[in-house]
């Protein structure tokens, strides 16, 4: 296989992926979705290595469901109980499963930059399940399948905001590239020190935040509290919290919208994590049918 056909089959990022490419990927998750059978035969005979050297629960069982659907052998990878642990380098690890015969690498990793390396070097499909502050593209592809299962298949002139860490988020950025390219119009809502002046779209407050179409909330890292960067949880929720008193101002067709883990009653309020208007379970559901399609077009 070429490098082209390497880079063309592997999912890095949204950022250089053209609207037709998302649109078919898109396409081809609804297909799999309405598929009436749940376990195929198609990728029968293939290796699939979930690595994750950053812990993470719903991305990786989330590739493990698509895989096992698409018939694909599965291998779990996590680096809390492996030889990276005693510095074994990310690529030695990768290099190793690539010696063993996988046919695709699933991959999330906190350093931003290695993916990108690792992808001049490998030579098998790699599929980014989230690298740094960089990208999470199945995430945003997810994203973007759940707003057009209830906007309908045209996202242009659609507002969505994305409010909370956006300095430190993978899902803000993959979401910008990717909605921008559909003619969506996002805007970000953040405290001053979580706002990424790198990124190309405009900050708003909190209340014109809420009156979008799609409000995007992202998840705290209550991390940050210790390192100053967070005041309190609870002043947090006051000024930048999906309360319900502010979801009482949504508006009708709104839709609410979190990657998860969810922090309750810090970037959401409780009662609101399953409102009629919440997308945050549909999301994670959605996730199988997107990951299916990824997947297929990294080992079709």
């Amino acid at each position: 296989m070429t490098i082209t056909q390497l880079r063309g089959r592997s999912m890095l990022g949204l950022k250089d992926l053209d609207k037709e490419e998302i649109e078919t990927i898109l396409e081809r998750a609804a297909y799999w979705e309405n598929h009436p059978t749940k376990v195929h035969t198609m990728m029968q005979g293939k290796f699939a290595a979930n690595m994750f050297f950053e812990n993470s629960t719903r991305t990786r069982f989330s590739f493990e469901v698509a895989e096992k659907r698409l018939g694909a052998e599965v291998i779990n990878f996590s680096a809390a109980a492996s030889s990276v642990q005693k510095g074994e380098s990310i690529y030695d690890t990768v290099r190793t499963l690539e010696s063993m015969g996988i046919d695709v690498g699933i991959i999330r990793l906190k350093p931003n930059g290695v993916l990108a390396e690792l992808s001049e070097k490998i030579n098998v499909p790699l599929i980014n399940a989230g690298d740094g502050n960089n990208e999470h593209p199945t995430q945003a592809l997810l994203d973007l399948y759940t707003m057009r299962k209830h906007f309908g298949n045209s996202l242009h002139g659609l507002n969505v905001s994305i409010i909370g860490d956006i300095l430190h988020s993978r899902v803000a950025r993959s979401n910008l590239y990717a909605l921008r390219k559909l003619g969506a119009k996002v805007s970000f809502c953040a405290p001053d020190n979580m706002k990424a002046s790198e990124l190309d779209a405009p900050y708003v407050s909190i209340d014109e935040a809420t009156q979008a179409d799609v409000v995007m909330m992202l998840r705290v890292q209550l991390e940050r509290h210790e390192s100053g960067m967070l005041s309190s949880a609870e002043s947090y929720r006051e000024q930048f919290g999906l309360t319900t008193e502010r979801a009482a101002r949504l508006k009708s067709h709104a839709i609410i919208m979190h990657p998860a883990p969810v922090n309750r009653n810090v970037e959401i309020d409780d009662e609101l994590v399953e409102h009629p208007q919440s997308r945050i379970f549909p999301q994670m559901e959605n996730g199988v049918p997107v990951r299916m399609a990824v997947v297929e077009r990294a080992l079709s």
